[in-house]
C-alpha cells in the first residue's frame, strides 16, 4: 500500500494549476506560506515516504496534496540520479546546485514530468506562481536530501544512494 500525504484538502490553501501551495519550512524566498519549524511539511513527507513510494508502479491519488507528493518523488528520484556518481558531499552539492539551476517546466511545457496530473494553467500569472512554488520546493528538497544521502563525515550513503537505480511509476528519470 502506497504511503499518502497528511495534508488533507485544507481550507485557506491557495492552489495554481491544481496543485496545492503547501506551507514549507524554507528559508529559500518564494511563494510558498511559511510553516512552523516543528510540524513537518510535504518535503518531510516525501523524504520519508520515498524508499517505500519508488517501489510501486501505480499510486492512487487521494488528495492534491499527493499530487505534489508524487512530483517530489520523482524530483528526489532525479536528484539520487545525478548524485550517484558523486563520491564527496562537495561534489554532491554542485550537482544538486547544477539541478536546481535548469528551467523548471510546468504543465502543457515540454519535459514536464507528468502530462495530466496537473491541469493546464488557465493563465500565464497562475503559471510562473506555479512554476516559482516548483522552483522554491525542489531547491529545498536538494538540501534536505543532501542531509540524508550523505554521512555527517561527506561520505555517500548507500542505503540512500542504492535507490537511485529504481523508476518510480515506471517513469525514466533523466
Amino acid at each position: 500500500m502506497v504511503y499518502h500525504s497528511t495534508f488533507i484538502d485544507e481550507e485557506g490553501i491557495v492552489k495554481a494549476c491544481g496543485c496545492p501551495l503547501l506551507p514549507l519550512k524554507s528559508h529559500i524566498r518564494g511563494p510558498a506560506p511559511v510553516s512552523d519549524q516543528a510540524t513537518p511539511d510535504i518535503i518531510d513527507e516525501a523524504i520519508t515516504f520515498f524508499r517505500a513510494n519508488v517501489f510501486f508502479k501505480n499510486f492512487d491519488i487521494q488528495s492534491p496534496a499527493d499530487k505534489l507528493l508524487v512530483y517530489l518523488t520523482f524530483y528526489i528520484n532525479v536528484a539520487l540520479k545525478r548524485l550517484e556518481g558523486c563520491r564527496t558531499l562537495a561534489e554532491g552539492t554542485k550537482a544538486v546546485i547544477n539541478l536546481g539551476l535548469e528551467d523548471v517546466p510546468v504543465p502543457g511545457e515540454p519535459g514536464f514530468p507528468f502530462p495530466g496530473l496537473f491541469p493546464l494553467p488557465p493563465s500565464q500569472d497562475e503559471a510562473e506562481l506555479l512554476r516559482n512554488y516548483l522552483k522554491q520546493i525542489r531547491e529545498e528538497t536538494s538540501g534536505r536530501l543532501l542531509s540524508v544521502a550523505y554521512r555527517p563525515n561527506g561520505t555517500p550513503n548507500k542505503w540512500w544512494l542504492a535507490f537511485a537505480k529504481r523508476k518510480f511509476i515506471n517513469t525514466i528519470a533523466l
